[in-house]
């Protein structure tokens, strides 16, 4: 059985700890279990990347370490993925002020993701942000995709 390709934006990661969300963190530590249970295939950009690099002494070490603890396939931002990203702002899905969330979304969409998971509801987790990729997607002759957050893709008591 094929697993699930989940794409995991900076936000999943960085709230692995974050003291100062518990509700959040406690969802994120237990997707985390999850992927370590191997239920998902994994793939991350190297925009996550730069953007987990820019915190600091410990939250950095931690981070790492929990990155360093999955298996997960990196993705490398591409001429098609800047191009992409560059048709979601000119649809007017997000501005170009929001470009790294849009490679974000280009990177999933490319590498043929099901699923991306956020917790940036501000610009990805939000209806207009979905519906918008859905339609350059099409427009565009790519596959659709998914866009939730931890909580509602983790498999909690059987749901």
């Amino acid at each position: 059985m094929r697993r699930t390709k989940i794409y995991l934006d900076s936000s999943v990661i960085s709230h692995l700890h974050q003291l100062d969300a518990p509700n959040k963190m406690n969802d994120t530590l237990e997707l985390w279990e999850e992927i370590k249970q191997g239920k998902y295939d994994v793939y991350i950009s190297d925009i996550g990347l730069r953007e987990i690099g820019n915190c600091r002494g410990e939250k950095f070490d931690i981070l790492a370490d929990y990155l360093n603890s999955i298996k997960y396939s990196l993705i490398t931002t591409t001429l098609e993925i800047e191009e992409l990203a560059d048709k979601i702002i000119q649809f007017g899905v997000l501005s170009r002020n929001q470009l790294d969330d849009c490679l974000h979304i280009a990177a999933a969409v490319v590498s043929d993701c099901n699923i991306i998971v956020s917790w940036n509801f501000s610009h990805i987790v939000k209806a207009k942000t979905i519906n918008g990729v859905r339609t350059v997607n099409l427009m565009n002759g790519y596959n659709t995709i998914d866009i939730y957050s931890p909580p509602m893709i983790i498999e909690r008591n059987g749901y």
